[in-house]
C-alpha cells in the first residue's frame, strides 16, 4: 500500500514495516514478526523488484515484532541491517534490549505467547547514531528516541515531511499516544522524545502500531 511516492507501507505484518523505494534500491524500515518476511519478499516481487534489490533494513527497536523477519530477509537480499548499539546488541543475542514489567496474569501470557516473538539472532552492520543521515529520501535522519526502548531510533525525512516512530508512539482512533506500560521501558524518556518528534513538524507520521497519520495544513 503506497502512502506517499516511493513509500509503502508492506500489509499484513505485525508491527508495521514500510518499504522506501529509491532509484538506488530499496530501504527497509523494520522487519516484522518471523513469518512476515515471506511476505515482505512477495511485497517486494509484486512492485516489480528482486529481493537483491533490498540494500538497507533499518531497525527501530529489537522487539520481536519488529526484528523477527530480519534473519531471513537478510538471507535473501543481502541487504545491509542498521541499528543503534544498544539495539543492535539484544539482535545479536535474538533477546530485546529491556525487561518488560510483567505482573500477575502478564507474565503467564508473556510465557504463552513468548514462542511467537522469538526470533533468530541476526548481524547488524552499522550502528545508527542521532543526527545521521542516511541516502535515502532525500536525507533520512536519525532520531535518538528512548523510552520505548533505551536505543530506540526513529527516521525523519524533512523533504517528504514523513517520519517513521516505530514504537516511540502508538496511533489510536486517529490521534498519537506516547508508549506507555508494562512494555516501555522509561515512561519519562519516552514522554520527551514524543515531544521531540511532535517538534519535527511532520506531515505523515508512520508507527508501528495503528494508522499511519497525515496531519493537515
Amino acid at each position: 500500500m503506497e502512502i506517499t511516492a516511493g513509500v509503502h507501507l508492506v500489509p499484513g505484518v505485525i508491527a508495521h514495516p514500510y518499504l522506501i523505494v529509491d532509484p538506488e534500491g530499496l530501504t527497509l524500515i523494520d522487519a516484522g514478526l518471523p513469518w512476515g518476511a515471506n511476505r515482505i519478499l512477495k511485497y517486494i516481487t509484486a512492485l516489480g523488484y528482486a529481493p537483491g534489490d533490498l540494500r538497507r533494513i533499518v531497525i527501530t527497536h529489537a522487539d520481536g515484532d519488529h526484528v523477527g523477519g530480519l534473519a531471513a530477509l537478510k538471507a535473501a537480499s543481502g541487504a545491509r541491517a542498521c541499528a543503534s548499539a544498544i539495539e543492535a546488541e539484544a539482535i545479536a543475542a535474538g533477546r530485546q534490549s529491556r525487561q518488560l514489567k510483567l505482573h500477575g496474569l502478564q507474565k503467564w501470557l508473556f510465557a504463552l505467547l513468548a514462542p511467537i516473538f522469538k526470533v533468530r539472532p541476526a548481524m547488524v552492520d552499522e550502528f545508527l547514531v542521532g543526527d545521521e543521515v542516511l541516502p535515502v529520501l532525500s536525507g533520512l535522519r536519525v532520531i535518538e528516541t528512548p523510552g520505548h526502548t533505551p536505543g530506540h531510533v526513529s527516521l525523519f525525512a524533512p523533504s517528504a515531511g514523513i517520519l517513521f516512530a516505530g514504537d516511540s508512539m502508538v496511533s489510536e482512533h486517529g490521534n498519537l499516544r506516547v508508549s506507555r506500560g508494562m512494555n516501555t521501558w522509561d515512561e519519562a524518556r519516552a514522554v520527551e522524545s514524543m515531544k521531540l518528534q511532535m517538534a519535527l513538524g511532520a506531515r505523515i507520521i508512520c508507527v508501528g502500531h495503528g494508522p499511519v497519520i497525515r496531519k493537515e495544513g
